[in-house]
């Protein structure tokens, strides 16, 4: 494996606001070895000059869908496996050519994929996946037309991205065949969505028994509950009945962010996606319902940031885009800037999305022992976060997994 000292390195931890100038970072068998502000001695290694730039640990989008290869998803399925595969694979390149060194597949990715990555066979970034997401009948992840009929041999009970399970012994035996198959967690619909085409956006999802259910199994697995929420209520009663994490949470109120924050709950919203899809979503066919579905989250969202981030609730770092505006990843950087600092984004994009991924000093940090996924940035991120949304153009090297990815220094 190979060996690699970066010198003369201006360091962000992904936590302290303080990066000291000149420090030295060891990689080696694809982990951090050693930081010190001493020279290294390490006769083999690959020595980088860094020449006072960031060196920081590799970004983590925490809200990605692999297979997702269009916005309208009747077209998604309807294309096939290869057809998503391929474009899983456009979207993960890109991912890493922004910096993206780590991605949490919110629903759809599996197994198949991941060992792709693991042998080799995909350039992308370290894959955590979610398998199929949990939906009730009519829910979220009941992508079914309305006037489709009721399918009597249950083939519809499946898609590409949800298994549909109603009572808990259905949701308990969802869970374990997720957790069956390596995913990272589980994922939950817990409210009405933009995308389905039956269900409203205000509607709370699966009952408690259900919810609480689901989360006993992953909770036994070591593993975690993140749920699909929009409307405030949802939040509240998914976090009240042990869910870990909340996807989206656009339409979040003051006290259920603070209810949120005293439970020690995560949200991840998805600026991006909203509004790539307001931007972009009829030319890109974009279903009617949807756009309408779409504008009561777009009116919501910024402000929805600013109670979350009033309330003191930890947010993580997601984009949720679909289809083709997978390549605006980075805008997510500028839109949060209307509300957050660049050291709170760039602490939302590393350590707190390793924290509620339960990989805390494994991933989102510079520190002994981690995964070697880094970065290095031409300037300095924590005054100008703009760096971070020129889709890679600021960085100067890409490593995953202890490996050069990009380097265009000596």
């Amino acid at each position: 494996m190979t060996q690699i000292l970066f010198k003369n390195a201006r360091v962000f931890d992904g936590k302290n606001a303080e990066c000291p100038e000149g420090m030295n970072v060891l990689l080696a068998d694809g982990r951090i070895q050693e930081v010190s502000a001493k020279s290294i001695t390490a006769p083999n290694a690959r020595t980088i000059d860094v020449g006072g730039r960031t060196l920081m640990p590799g970004l983590i989008d925490a809200h990605t869908h692999a297979y997702a290869s269009d916005v309208a998803v009747g077209r998604i399925e309807a294309l096939g496996a290869p057809y998503r595969t391929a474009h899983g694979v456009r979207m993960l390149g890109h991912a890493l050519d922004y910096g993206f060194t780590t991605v949490r597949d919110a629903g759809g990715g599996d197994y198949s994929l991941a060992k792709a990555i693991a042998d080799g066979l995909v350039r992308a970034p370290r894959f955590y996946y979610a398998g199929k997401v949990l939906s009730m009948t009519g829910g979220h992840g009941d992508f079914r037309p309305i006037e489709q009929e009721p399918d009597s041999c249950a083939c519809s009970a499946t898609n590409s991205f949800c298994i549909l399970a109603d009572g808990v012994d259905a949701c308990i035996r969802g869970a374990r065949e997720i957790l069956r198959q390596g995913a990272h967690c589980i994922k939950i619909m817990g409210s009405g969505g933009v995308a389905s085409p039956t269900d409203p956006i205000w509607m709370n999802q699966y009952r408690e028994d259900e919810i609480r259910a689901i989360v006993q199994e992953a909770t036994e697995r070591r593993s975690y509950v993140t749920a699909h929420c929009h409307p405030a209520s949802a939040v509240r009663r998914c976090v009240e009945f042990g869910v870990r994490g909340i996807e989206h949470g656009t339409l979040i109120d003051d006290e259920t962010a603070r209810f949120a924050a005293s439970k020690g709950a995560y949200i991840v919203p998805t600026m991006a996606t909203i509004f790539a899809l307001h931007e972009l979503g009829k030319q890109l066919g974009f279903p009617a319902v949807s756009i309408e579905k779409m504008a009561v989250a777009y009116e919501a969202a910024i402000s929805g940031l600013d109670k979350m981030r009033t309330a003191g609730v930890k947010i993580g770092f997601g984009t949720d885009l679909l289809g083709t505006t997978h390549t605006m990843e980075c805008t997510e950087f500028t839109l949060r800037s209307q509300v957050f600092s660049p050291l709170e984004i760039l602490r939302q994009a590393t350590s707190i999305n390793a924290e509620m991924m339960m990989l805390d000093g494994q991933i989102g940090c510079i520190a002994p022992g981690a995964f070697a996924d880094l970065i290095v940035v031409d300037g300095d991120p924590l005054k100008d976060i703009s760096l971070l949304a020129a889709n890679g153009k600021n960085l100067r090297v890409v490593v995953r997994a202890g490996e050069l990815d990009k380097c265009e220094l000596a």
